[in-house]
């Protein structure tokens, strides 16, 4: 089967970028990185592709220009063993970002990524469709997902 990696374009700043996540993320590593050179002079210097993985996934990023910017019809999620890895990954993603609605939130880069806690899809599944719901409002009034609130939410504690 063919590999399928992902390629982040970034207007001039995909080293600081990768820097970041590679710091961010556990089992992470820059592989390598090329450069334009003279026969771009404008870019020189400017990364031509970096390869690097993220918790062993390899990704790929370019300093292509502004001309495409990210938008949130991408993200990345990443699913949290617990609430500390939560905010961790929350806190050093949204530094100088945006915090989004449910658990989603844009870098500093503009890419938009969801960080959310594994048990919560858990609370969201159950087959009683009173409590997924009250769960579903719960995690509506979040930036950030907070698993206690939304655990009170799926035992019936209502949340003011």
């Amino acid at each position: 089967m063919p590999a399928i990696t992902p390629f982040l374009w970034f207007n001039d700043n995909a080293e600081e970028a990768v820097n970041l996540y590679v710091s961010i993320f556990p089992n992470s590593k820059i592989l390598s990185i090329t450069r334009y050179g003279d026969a771009m002079p404008a870019m020189k210097g400017k990364v031509l592709t970096a390869v690097f993985e993220l918790d062993g996934k390899q990704f790929r990023a370019i300093d292509g220009g502004p001309q495409f910017p990210f938008t949130e019809a991408i993200s990345f999620q990443v699913d949290c063993e617990d609430q500390a890895e939560v905010d961790r990954l929350w806190d050093k993603l949204c530094d100088s970002g945006k915090p989004g609605q449910c658990g989603w939130l844009k870098d500093k880069f503009g890419l938009s990524w969801q960080i959310i806690p594994k048990a919560m899809s858990k609370l969201f599944s159950d087959k009683d469709p009173m409590r997924a719901n009250l769960v579903t409002e719960a995690m509506l009034k979040m930036t950030k997902i907070e698993m206690a609130p939304l655990q009170k939410a799926y035992d019936g504690e209502f949340i003011k």
